[in-house]
């Protein structure tokens, strides 16, 4: 069920002015290396956090990064190559906050200046965030007026910045790119136009079960790719070399196949691959099958030239386009073809078109195609799962109504 954007406050209707603002970004970006390979997270926060500091108050950034466990993770981490980046962004300095449940912060936030930021360090280096503790909680509320959330792509999650802080910050609301997210899935689930085409790829079904058996009755047809075909495939009792399957998902499949039947709706798998004898193939090793069966001693890793072909001329009918996984192993450039022409065929279809996320989402940028998509979310589990109907508990608590019989 879509949440009424009018029950949740937003940015603009708060006074700002001379208030210390604590805005909860999703900076969980890709680094290699020390380099940021993804930024999109980052510039997708830039409005609300301008926007913030232009009505002259002082910010103060949050987010987590990664699963940090032991102190060898601490170094790998940390904010800092996000902060430099952020940095250039905003054409101003970002300090940052090594020990935020220090004095540190509030020493700072006295003497910060008009083009200086806060950002405080990977919050899951403290034990308490990701258990919705009230230590964390405590020490970001004593320097905190306003409580801003704008990452949609954590709030699906019970921890402290996300749930903790805005029950004990009176003032809260949702930022810019919060209310874009919303606005764009909202869309989906009140109105969709027809035909309407779930595009699902990745590599387990298991971690697509919920959103098909949802999405079955919404959409007018399935496009199916990634590994997750395989076990498809398999359920109709093709022959698919050593493909990754998931052998207790098969009567799944089969009942999905089955259920698309019933409804006299589309369900498409590939009826060609490319193929290679495994992940790490060099060029020579790739083939391309000229049918549906995979080779013995070959594992799919990419659609082949036909199932392009017919993915997107069916995506080029549609009006409405949810996509969700990747075709194959697209990082690798040997298998990327797929994947990069579903995304083409996507930005040059009429439909209203929402990428959800994840995998698919940089997928979607390094096609080159990102600026012909309706709606690229930075959110991958937190959009399936609202997608789903599951309650956001970070929505949830914006309202003032999170209860903790909800959290998973």
């Amino acid at each position: 069920m879509a949440v009424k954007l009018s029950d949740i406050p937003f940015v603009e209707s708060l006074a700002l002015k001379g208030k210390n603002v604590f805005i909860r970004v999703d900076f969980n970006v890709p680094i290699v290396d020390g380099q940021i390979t993804d930024d999109s997270r980052i510039q997708g926060a830039l409005e609300t956090i301008r926007y913030v500091r232009d009505q002259g108050a002082k910010v103060i950034l949050g987010s987590h990064f990664g699963r940090p466990k032991t102190e060898e993770d601490r170094k790998k981490l940390s904010l800092e190559p996000v902060a430099q980046r952020l940095q250039e962004l905003l054409d101003c300095e970002v300090v940052l906050v090594e020990e935020p449940l220090s004095e540190a912060p509030k020493a700072l936030l006295k003497t910060l200046r008009e083009h200086q930021v806060l950002m405080l360090e990977n919050l899951r280096f403290f034990a308490g965030e990701t258990k919705n503790e009230k230590g964390l909680v405590e020490a970001i509320s004593a320097y905190t007026d306003v409580y801003i959330n704008d990452a949609f792509g954590a709030s699906h999650r019970a921890h402290s910045s996300i749930v903790g802080l805005p029950a004990t910050v009176s003032q809260k609301a949702m930022g810019f790119l919060m209310k874009k997210e919303l606005e764009a899935l909202n869309g989906i689930l009140s109105g969709a136009e027809s035909p309407y085409v779930a595009v699902l790829g990745g590599a387990k079904v298991s971690d697509k079960i919920t959103i098909i058996k949802d999405l079955m009755n919404k959409v007018d047809g399935f496009i199916i790719g990634g590994a997750m075909a395989y076990t498809f495939l398999k359920a109709q009792g093709n022959n698919v070399g050593t493909s990754l399957v998931e052998k207790e998902q098969i009567q799944f499949a089969k009942k999905m196949i089955e259920g698309m039947e019933a409804r006299e709706k589309k369900l498409l798998l590939p009826v060609d691959h490319v193929v290679a004898p495994r992940f790490d193939a060099v060029a020579d090793e790739v083939k391309t099958t000229d049918s549906v069966v995979v080779p013995e001693g070959f594992m799919g890793l990419d659609i082949g030239p036909q199932t392009i072909k017919t993915y997107a001329e069916y995506l080029g009918q549609a009006k409405t386009i949810f996509w969700n996984g990747p075709m194959g192993v697209f990082e690798n450039e040997l298998f990327n073809k797929g994947t990069f022409a579903v995304a083409e065929a996507i930005a040059k279809s009429e439909a209203v078109s929402i990428v959800g996320g994840g995998d698919s989402a940089s997928a979607a940028r390094e096609s080159g195609f990102s600026k012909d998509f309706t709606h690229i979310s930075t959110g991958g589990g937190a959009s399936l799962e609202y997608l789903q109907g599951v309650p956001m508990p970070g929505l949830l608590a914006l309202q003032g109504k999170f209860k903790d019989h909800i959290v998973k």
